[in-house]
């Protein structure tokens, strides 16, 4: 498996990243790692969560529009 090393780590970066290993019973390399993943990994959504997002969304927007209304928005500025 490849590796990197690190130079220069700022100290409070390093200071951060130790409480977190800490806290999450890893070792310094686990921590970083665990960043590093989170960092470069597409976030998942499930489906359920892009639906209720979308009807947040939806719930934000006021009003609604008809289909008259919608044509005169695409018909606008068109010869």
């Amino acid at each position: 498996m490849p590796s990197i090393t690190v130079k220069n780590i700022p100290q409070p970066i390093y200071k951060k990243l130790k409480k977190q290993a800490e806290a999450q019973h890893r070792s310094m390399n686990s921590q970083i790692i665990a960043c590093l993943e989170e960092s470069v990994e597409p976030k998942r959504v499930s489906p359920e969560e892009v639906i209720r997002q979308a009807r947040m969304m939806r719930k934000k927007a006021k009003g609604s529009l008809s289909m008259e209304e919608i044509q005169n928005a695409i018909d606008q500025g068109r010869p």
